[in-house]
């Protein structure tokens, strides 16, 4: 599992190098097939390596036999229960990185057109964001009824 790893992390710093690369020395005519072709393969090996990773590390753990004696035991019922307490928190982030969209957008061409207006655009955002918190809230509360 080790050499899979290494090529991952030699193909991720591949195309982080290449970014780099391109960003520093920018070209004004298109680029060469070869280099979309590897930037594609690159992205191929990534998404296979971490497919493998995932199987050979769920192996390596399941075949592992426990450390500790007195593990935690969870339920079946216990653990849909902290699926559905994390619910809230992700579909209110989704729902708050939405709202922030159109928000932050119109915000910003008010402030580019009165510069006076900034603050009524913060208190915009911040009710945006507040979807959020409302979320992450609701979870801590029903995290404290298990």
């Amino acid at each position: 599992m080790n050499w899979l790893i290494t090529l991952v992390g030699l193909s991720v710093a591949a195309m982080i190098t290449a970014g780099v690369w391109l960003e520093l020395k920018p070209r004004n005519r298109p680029s060469p097939r070869f280099l979309k072709g590897g930037v594609l393969a690159n992205f191929l090996v990534v998404g296979l390596g971490l497919a493998g990773i995932l199987m050979l590390g769920a192996q390596e753990v399941l075949a592992a036999e426990p450390i500790a004696g007195g593990a935690l035991e969870i339920s079946l019922g216990k653990g849909l229960a902290l699926i559905g307490i994390g619910l809230p928190t992700a579909f209110a982030a989704i729902a708050a990185g939405i709202a922030l969209g159109p928000v932050g957008s119109a915000s910003l061409a008010v402030i580019a057109e009165k510069p006076e207006m900034f603050g009524r655009t913060l208190i915009y955002m911040g009710l945006a964001e507040g979807i959020a918190i409302y979320g992450l809230v609701m979870s801590i509360l029903m995290l404290g009824k298990i």
